[in-house]
């Protein structure tokens, strides 16, 4: 019998693809990828960067460093959109229901995208990284979403 590696868990292929998809982000600050996933299959896709057909913040720099907004705060002043309202967008051009789905994502969502999360109907969030906004655990929770952080990849 051949020696085989053993395979990712689901959890650990999602983060994966979600850590891959991250690395298309255009943010100055932070690379940021949303992978929706129901029943395993693998619904939408986003990363965090400008509306399609606007020039990023590569190319224009970015306004919060300029202004020394602090992450968490003010993302009114940003041309970016999160990778979580891009999956959720991509879904809706495609017109795919999220009802039920799980997001994996390399943050902790935001308020604003934890609002959105909740009335897509997502099931379960997994993530990597925490983020500043105590409003966004505190929302989830009362909607009966859990939240569930990954271990970093152990390499």
């Amino acid at each position: 019998m051949l020696a085989r590696e053993p395979r990712p868990s689901w959890d650990e292929y999602f983060m994966a693809i979600t850590e891959l998809v991250a690395q298309r982000a255009t943010c100055m600050r932070r690379k940021v990828g949303a992978v929706l996933v129901l029943e395993r299959r693998v619904v939408a896709t986003g990363y965090n960067g400008a509306p399609s057909g606007v020039r990023h913040c590569l190319e224009v720099g970015c306004l919060r460093e300029q202004m020394g907004i602090p992450s968490g705060e003010r993302h009114e002043l940003c041309r970016g959109l999160h990778a979580e309202q891009n999956a959720i967008i991509q879904a809706a051009l495609h017109g795919v229901s999220l009802r039920g789905c799980s997001l994996y994502c390399t943050n902790m969502p935001c308020s604003i995208c934890s609002k959105m999360l909740i009335n897509a109907a997502i099931e379960r969030i997994y993530y990597r990284e925490g983020y500043a906004d105590p409003m966004a655990a505190e929302m989830l929770a009362e909607a009966g979403i859990p939240l569930i952080k990954l271990p970093a990849n152990p390499e």
